[in-house]
């Protein structure tokens, strides 16, 4: 169980059992030594933040400039037209659009599958290692404006195996884009290989083994594509081997398939994520739950709307997810295709959403750092960056 601690009181008068523990101060109260202090080792920590100091018309630039994590991307779903078109004539590949401009006029999606029809079309130009360095390197270059700090990306393995795309060249161009993003931006980066339920459990189980060479270049395995017609528990058997190979475990429910597929996630799969995971405001008791266990969620909001999850950003069921006290973080999931990437998220949330404000913005960011697979130093030292950036609007 993670606690937070705060006390108030000079440096030197902090309990002897907390020696060596990190402490943030957080605001002067009275006087030269009467501080408040949070003890940021342990995730999550409480906060004196005055949100209320903060007016609605500096969060535009407040959200833009804090440090954040992005939990739900889809490293195919950033290739945009450009890039696609490069890499097409680098590869020799025929694509079925004439110009960037006639694939982008294309984006006119429905639903989930006739976005992953496109989706799977636009992956084919993928071929050599350094396809999947470029892919990604173009991500990182725009995470590192938008102030991301630390990235898991989900990769799709079998799109690319079913083109005779080694494994092996598209998590090592993916790691190798990777290791750039930490030496030359600062990006913290991991990557998620996901399995695509669409596809039978024992291909998934092939693509694990398959993966087993490089293991130490992903973290985890997630499940995505298609929700309608394939409920998690298709895939017991090659998640029960993920967590046996110690790999994190997180999985699309909820979008558009209902409650039940995330209590399945939960419960017949384990995952410690739900990614999107909107619907389950449909059922009291999973709401409940989910705040109860501080299950992260990873809310896609432009891609929500643009998938017709919901008809208009005003009808989300963001502000209802963290009324409920839910653990929710805000990503892009496939922003070449949707929109906009992480910032544009945050913007578009919060203009169509008068009713949140400063301390939501806090606490969807911090979320993303609560959510995140990472040590609990790394991150005590962003979210101190975070308080660090809201304290100074305050």
């Amino acid at each position: 169980m993670n606690i937070g601690l705060c006390g108030i009181g000079p440096e030197d008068a902090r309990p002897a059992c907390l020696a060596g523990w990190r402490f943030i101060p957080f605001r002067i109260l009275s006087g030269a030594e009467s501080v408040r202090y949070t003890l940021v080792s342990s995730i999550p920590s409480l906060t004196a933040m005055d949100f209320d100091a903060i007016s609605r018309n500096r969060l535009p630039e407040l959200l833009c400039q804090a440090p954040k994590a992005e939990l739900h991307i889809h490293i195919e779903g950033s290739l945009e037209p450009e890039l696609i078109f490069k890499l097409a004539q680098r590869n020799g590949v025929e694509l079925a659009y004439p110009s960037v401009d006639a694939l982008r006029a294309a984006y006119a999606f429905s639903d989930l599958q006739s976005f992953l029809d496109i989706y799977y079309a636009g992956a084919s130009v993928l071929l050599q290692e350094q396809d999947f360095v470029d892919m990604a390197w173009a991500y990182f270059e725009r995470a590192a404006v938008d102030h991301v700090v630390h990235a898991e990306l989900f990769f799709d393995p079998q799109t690319h195996i079913a083109r005779g795309v080694d494994i092996g060249v598209v998590i090592r161009g993916l790691h190798q884009a990777c290791q750039r993003a930490q030496s030359e931006l600062g990006i913290s980066a991991s990557l998620i290989l996901c399995f695509l339920r669409h596809l039978s459990e024992d291909d998934a189980l092939a693509t694990l083994e398959a993966a087993l060479p490089f293991c130490e270049l992903f973290i985890g395995v997630g499940l995505d594509s298609s929700e309608r017609g394939h409920p998690p528990e298709k895939f017991a058997r090659v998640f029960a081997r993920a967590r046996e190979l110690g790999l994190k475990l997180v999985a699309h429910a909820g979008e558009e398939g209902p409650p039940a597929y995330i209590e399945s996630s939960l419960d017949g799969l384990k995952v410690q994520r739900i990614d999107h995971g909107v619907r389950c405001v449909e059922s009291a008791a999973l709401l409940k739950r989910l705040a109860a266990e501080r299950m992260p969620l990873t809310v896609c909001p432009l891609s929500n709307i643009k998938l017709r999850v919901f008809r208009t950003m005003t009808e989300h069921s963001l502000p209802a997810l963290l009324e409920a006290g839910l653990c929710v973080t805000i990503n892009s999931d496939d922003p070449a295709y949707f929109g906009g990437y992480l910032n544009d998220n945050f913007i578009a949330v919060f203009d169509a959403l008068p009713q949140l404000g400063a301390r939501e913005a806090y606490q969807l960011l911090r979320n993303s750092f609560e959510a995140s697979f990472v040590s609990d130093e790394a991150k005590a030292k962003w979210i101190a960056q975070l308080d660090a950036v809201f304290s100074a609007a305050s």
